[in-house]
C-alpha cells in the first residue's frame, strides 16, 4: 500500500489551479483502493505571508471546507490542520541540521524575493525544511505537486537521503506524482494562476462575482467577426481544462470560424465552470455555515495524524541519542 501526502496553503479559498493541480489529482490517487492518503491544510505556512489572525482562520476553513466539497473521505484517509500536529515543528528542527545552507538559498521560494531581503522573514527561508517535514513525518510513498514544486520536493529527497546516510533507513524517501496536462493552469492574464498574482478564478464565488472574474480574462483586441487562434486564448486555455473532447472541438471551430467573439467564449467557459462544480459549491458553503462540524472533523484526523508522527519521530530520537 502507498501512502499519498499533499497539502494546500491556508493563503486563500484554493482556486481553479490548486483544484486541478492539486486537489483533485490528489484525491484521485486516494480513490485508488491500494492507497493510503494523508490530507492536510497548512496553516502554518501560510504564516510566512499572513500574520493576520481572523484571515489565517478563515482560509485554513475556506481550505478544509473545500476539500470536504469535493468528496474527502475522512474514514479511509487522513485529513487535519498542520497547526494541530506539533511533532512536524519538532522534526523540522532536527532536519535544519541536515539542511545545507545554500541549498535554502538556492530555493525558488527564497530566490523570488531575495532582492527585497529586509522583508523576507527565516520562516520563508526555511519554507523547505517544514515542507520536508510534513512529508517525512507520515512516510510517505507519493507526494502529488505541481511544477512550482518540484524543486522543494527533491530538497526533501536530498535531505531525507543525508539523514539516512548518515543513521541508516530511518526516513521514507518520498517520490513526486505529477499531472503534466495540468501542470500549470493560466490565470485570468495569461500567466500561471496565483493568488500572488491577483489572477485567480475561485469558483466557490456566488454567481455574479464568479461572472466578474470569468469576464476579467484577457484577451487580444480581434473583432467579433474574425477567426481567433484557440492555442493563443487564455479563456480557451481553461475552457479545454474543463470541457469534454466534444465540447472543446465544437469550441475550437467556432474560434477558427470566425463570428465567435471572446465574450461568448467567456460566457461558455462560466456556464461550465457553474455545471461542472454545481454539487461541490452547494457543498463548500454548507461546510462554511457550520464551522463546528469542520472542527469536528479536523479533531479526527488531528489524533491519527499524531499516532502516525510519534512512531517517526521515536525513530528519529533514537538514531539521533535523544531517546
Amino acid at each position: 500500500m502507498a501512502r499519498i501526502l499533499t497539502g494546500i496553503q491556508a493563503t486563500g479559498t484554493p482556486h481553479l489551479g490548486n483544484i486541478l493541480g492539486a486537489l483533485v489529482p490528489g484525491l484521485n490517487l486516494a480513490a485508488d483502493e491500494h492507497n493510503e492518503a494523508f490530507f492536510f491544510i497548512a496553516n502554518l505556512h501560510s504564516l510566512t505571508a499572513l500574520n493576520d489572525p481572523d484571515i489565517v482562520r478563515h482560509n485554513t476553513y475556506s481550505v478544509a471546507a473545500a476539500w470536504l466539497a469535493f468528496g474527502l473521505d475522512t474514514k479511509k484517509n487522513t485529513f487535519y490542520r498542520q497547526s494541530d500536529v506539533p511533532e512536524v515543528c519538532e522534526l523540522m528542527w532536527y532536519l535544519n541540521c541536515f539542511t545545507p545552507f545554500p541549498m535554502l538559498a538556492n530555493a525558488h521560494s527564497f530566490k523570488d524575493k531575495s532582492e527585497t531581503a529586509a522583508s523576507v522573514n527565516a520562516g520563508l527561508f526555511t519554507y523547505p525544511v517544514l515542507m520536508a517535514g510534513d512529508i517525512l513525518l507520515y512516510d510517505a510513498d507519493q507526494v502529488p505537486v505541481g511544477k512550482d514544486q518540484r524543486q522543494h520536493l527533491e530538497m526533501t529527497r536530498d535531505i531525507a537521503g543525508s539523514f539516512n546516510h548518515q543513521y541508516g533507513d530511518v526516513l521514507v524517501v518520498p517520490e513526486g506524482s505529477y499531472d503534466e496536462r495540468v501542470m500549470i493552469v493560466p490565470g485570468t492574464d495569461g500567466r500561471k494562476m496565483s493568488k500572488s498574482y491577483h489572477n485567480y478564478i475561485n469558483i466557490f464565488l456566488e454567481e455574479k462575482a464568479l461572472k466578474k472574474q470569468v469576464m476579467s480574462i484577457v484577451t487580444d483586441s480581434l473583432p467579433l467577426e474574425a477567426p481567433k487562434d484557440p492555442d493563443t486564448c487564455n479563456v480557451f486555455a481553461l475552457y479545454k481544462l474543463l470541457g469534454s473532447t466534444d465540447q472543446v472541438a465544437d469550441m475550437r471551430a467556432k474560434y477558427v470560424a470566425g463570428g465567435f467573439g471572446y465574450g461568448h467564449a467567456k460566457t461558455a467557459l462560466l456556464e461550465i465552470l457553474i455545471e461542472t462544480y454545481a454539487e461541490q459549491r452547494a457543498a463548500y458553503n454548507s461546510w462554511m455555515n457550520d464551522l463546528g462540524a469542520l472542527d469536528a472533523e479536523l479533531a479526527i484526523g488531528a489524533e491519527k495524524a499524531r499516532l502516525v508522527g510519534a512512531e517517526t519521530l521515536g525513530r528519529v530520537r533514537g538514531a539521533l541519542g535523544l531517546d
